[in-house]
């Protein structure tokens, strides 16, 4: 059985820069609205693209002007939001203590999204990490 073909796509490459965590929001908010998704899974959408993308940024060991790709798709009413980075080190999940103020990321995507996971790329460098959320979009 193949794929099929996403219903709407959407991507963008971004320098590997804390502003870009910022910049990816606001490109998915702005699709997200053209896609008429309703605003409170739009938002959750937007929340879970930033943990990935502010993870990208601070935690990726990789060379100076390797970029992070963020990908948008929609499949029947799966949303599916990957964000690739050239980085080898694979994300986890942590326990972070009450006074931690990071490391609950990965924990808010898995609580959220309908499913996630992590996969390295398929020529050899870096990772993909996604999530998927179940939408109710006319």
């Amino acid at each position: 059985m193949t794929n099929p073909l996403p219903d709407r796509f959407a991507g963008w490459c971004l320098p590997r820069h804390p502003r870009s965590v910022g910049r990816s929001r606001m490109l998915l908010r702005e699709q997200a609205q053209e896609w008429q998704l309703p605003e409170p899974e739009a938002e959750t959408a937007v929340l879970l693209l930033s943990e990935l993308m502010t993870n990208a940024c601070r935690h990726v060991r990789a060379a100076p002007g390797r970029e992070i790709s963020a990908r948008c798709v929609i499949v029947g009413k799966t949303l599916r939001v990957e964000v690739s980075d050239a980085g080898d080190g694979l994300p986890r999940e942590r326990n972070a203590s009450p006074g931690d103020e990071s490391g609950r990321g990965l924990a808010l995507v898995a609580a959220l999204a309908t499913a996630w996971d992590v996969r390295t790329r398929p020529h050899g460098i870096g990772k993909t990490v996604w999530f998927e959320l179940e939408t109710h979009r006319p």
